[in-house]
């Protein structure tokens, strides 16, 4: 019986050849990444469709017949990177399109070609990522702050804000508590090696020791 099925689905072994070769690629698509982003908290449900995307990459390529086919698949495939891109960090939409290029690579059976891209793309994406961690400073982190209702937000914390962070952006202000709160959310970049307890202590005398969270944010585009 499974002669026969071998004998009916021609493209049975060499999807199951690219699948193999298209999760090794993925790991180490991923394995990059982890490195890249090690200051940060990647989201595990997005290392993970790095490393199958490529294998199911790879069988949607060779399963398409024609020349014309090929790149109407390509385009559909590549249409997907969409959902990484509203919102989205830019490297990890690249990386996107690294995982989704290798699997291309493995379904054109360029196995030599898709190995070389990730070794190269993602020594080189390492490599940047330090220079970059070097040279500008830290990394961004999210700064949550809850205010009673009747503290003004616009410049109460400035002057701590001054001695501590580089870079400040305002991401949401929301109520809680039935509206007698504010909870204000910061995009932040603090400055090189920072007391970062005597900075929280330092906003919690301003806000009456109210809850304050700073860190990565959790998964994608999670605000804490």
């Amino acid at each position: 019986m499974f002669n026969q099925i071998l004998q009916n689905d021609i493209l049975l072994v060499p999807s199951i050849k690219h699948i193999v070769f298209g999760l090794f690629l993925g790991l180490m698509t991923a394995f990059s990444y982890l490195l890249s982003e090690s200051k940060k908290r990647p989201s595990s449900s997005f290392v993970v469709t790095m490393i199958v995307l490529p294998a199911a990459i790879s069988v949607v390529i060779t399963m398409v017949g024609s020349n014309m086919a090929k790149a109407v698949s390509i385009a559909g495939v590549f249409a997907l990177v969409r959902f990484r891109s509203v919102p989205g960090d830019a490297r990890d939409i690249f990386y996107v399109f690294l995982t989704m290029a290798a699997g291309i690579a493995t379904g054109m059976e360029c196995y030599f070609t898709g190995l070389v891209l990730v070794l190269v793309i993602g020594f080189v994406l390492i490599i940047l990522t330090k220079i970059e961690a070097h040279h500008f400073g830290n990394e961004a982190k999210f700064l949550k702050i809850t205010i009673p209702e009747n503290m003004n937000i616009k410049d109460t914390f400035d002057e701590v804000f001054d001695k501590y962070l580089s870079e400040v952006k305002v991401i949401s202000v929301k109520t809680s508590n039935m509206g007698t709160l504010f909870q204000i959310t910061y995009e932040v970049v603090p400055k090189k090696d920072i007391d970062e307890k005597a900075f929280l202590d330092e906003l919690r005398i301003l806000n009456g020791n109210l809850n304050i969270v700073l860190g990565f944010p959790e998964g994608d585009n999670a605000v804490l």
